[in-house]
């Protein structure tokens, strides 16, 4: 106890030194910034007493004007007001269109995290759920480095739910950035949003009219049987071609892409445009025209269809052939007739598919040919037309050409990447024991992804239907072996 105490006593006497150290600072502190306050306070009083009282006042003009210049100047700001029903001060015609697009807008850059009230809409069964701003909340979007504020304001009176508003702020600096590119950018991130969401109808022509129900099929360039490369060069083409409205435009070219879809019966042609309009988001209007009876009907039916959309002519080559504006000649509008079919019948079939029976048509290559890159390839903008064909030779030139058909996709064979696709479409499988031999058996022999797709199905263990895809290709090999002409 004794060695405690002494410890403790020599840890004090040490430490009293520094404290008082620490001590005699802060008086001197204390000390200085007094003497300090009592000679500014001194020379003010002389000032007021010495100096006269316009320079007084010129020297307090100085200080407030350097003060004013080392300062950064409060920013001007400017707010719009939009409302949801168009009252007598901001009459624009327009009775809640901007107000809904921007609470759309706006719906997809809420963070439900940062703010402190929202309101929670639509359906609890399977609609889509929507975030909104309370009224009297606000919420910050930047745009290419600029704040924009919104807040949500409560309407007044009976029709409160009708006169509610959206009211923008921002420094006015931005005034043009805020009702140029800033309200385009919007007006664009609804239009995708809204093409995206939008359920998609395929349409088909009874008589001069067309008939319309949902589309549903599934689809997508994900789940399509093709060469990985092909696939991305047709994505890129779409791609692009949605961007180019203003390059159409400028060109003086209307708004339109045209795809020729060829290859061997069975090999994904009408998928791939299911596909395209399930990636577009546009509707599908398939035409047929043996229902077609004349240019006057066809130009009616396709002047009806909507932007956006992508019109179907399946098997065009049973429609017009090679010879069908040479035979043509010397009738009433190149139309064809059964005479221009004699020669055509003969024909062998490479793929060992019967021949399609021709119908007399009333309607003319040359009136299809008007709509499609003629003077009335414009009543009508952001629209692709696809063609398919198991017979790209058999298709009259005029067809072929670039402005009518602007992309030719081969549809073959079913080859290995193509394989690949279905088999993880199928059984969710990226690789098995029967793959080598499966991929060397592909490679000697002819199938389409239409067989392949049917054998898969067959079973739904995947080891029983990759046996009988295996055995199945090898059969073919055994029968290309022993009769080439055959297979």
């Amino acid at each position: 106890m004794a060695t405690d105490l002494s410890a403790s006593s020599a840890a004090v006497a040490a430490a009293a030194p520094s404290y008082a150290k620490a001590v005699d600072a802060y008086r001197k502190a204390v000390a200085t910034a007094a003497t300090a306050t009592a000679y500014v306070v001194l020379a003010r009083g002389m000032a007021r007493e010495l100096l006269p009282h316009d320079l007084r006042a010129a020297a307090s003009w100085a200080a407030s004007l350097l003060r004013a210049r080392l300062e950064a100047p409060r920013a001007e700001r400017r707010t719009l007001v939009i409302k949801r029903a168009a009252g007598p001060a901001c009459h624009d015609g327009d009775r809640g269109g901007l107000y809904d697009e921007v609470r759309q807008y706006l719906a997809s850059r809420i963070d439900p995290h940062s703010m402190r009230r929202l309101c929670l809409s639509g359906g609890v069964s399977g609609a889509r759920r929507v975030l909104s701003m309370e009224h009297g909340d606000s919420m910050t979007d930047v745009f290419e480095g600029v704040e924009f504020t919104w807040a949500s304001v409560a309407g007044e009176g009976r029709s409160a739910a009708l006169s509610e508003s959206l009211e923008l702020s921002f420094d006015a600096e931005h005034t043009d950035k805020a009702l140029g590119s800033y309200f385009s950018f919007i007006a664009a991130s609804v239009e995708e949003e809204r093409r995206q969401d939008r359920a998609l109808r395929i349409y088909m022509n009874e008589g001069s009219h067309w008939q319309g129900i949902n589309h549903h099929h599934p689809a997508t360039f994900d789940t399509l049987a093709m060469e990985p490369e092909l696939k991305r060069s047709v994505v890129a083409d779409l791609d692009r071609f949605l961007k180019r409205r203003d390059y159409y435009r400028r060109i003086g070219k209307a708004w339109k892409r045209g795809y020729l879809l060829y290859g061997p019966p069975g090999t994904g042609k009408s998928s791939l445009v299911a596909a395209m309009a399930n990636y577009l988001r546009f509707n599908l209007y398939d035409l047929d025209l043996s229902e077609v009876r004349g240019n006057t009907v066809l130009q009616r039916l396709l002047n009806t269809m909507t932007n956006r959309s992508i019109l179907v002519i399946e098997d065009i080559d049973c429609c017009f052939t090679s010879a069908s504006r040479d035979a043509g000649k010397g009738q009433a509008g190149d139309a064809l007739s059964d005479d221009d079919e004699s020669e055509e019948e003969s024909i062998p079939d490479p793929w060992g598919m019967p021949q399609p029976q021709q119908q007399q048509q009333n309607i003319t290559l040359s009136g299809l040919l008007n709509f499609i890159d003629g003077l009335w390839s414009t009543s009508g903008e952001e629209r692709i037309i696809v063609f398919t064909t198991n017979y790209k030779d058999r298709l009259d030139p005029a067809l072929l050409r670039p402005g009518r058909m602007d992309m030719h996709v081969y549809m073959g064979f079913c080859g290995w990447e193509a394989f690949k696709t279905l088999a993880k479409n199928y059984f969710l499988v990226d690789d098995h024991p029967l793959f080598p031999e499966i991929q060397a058996l592909l490679a000697a022999v002819e199938v389409t992804p239409a067989e392949v797709s049917e054998m898969l199905l067959r079973s739904e263990d995947a080891d029983a239907a990759l046996q009988g895809i295996a055995t199945f290709l090898g059969e073919k090999k055994l029968v290309k072996a022993i009769s080439p002409s055959v297979a």
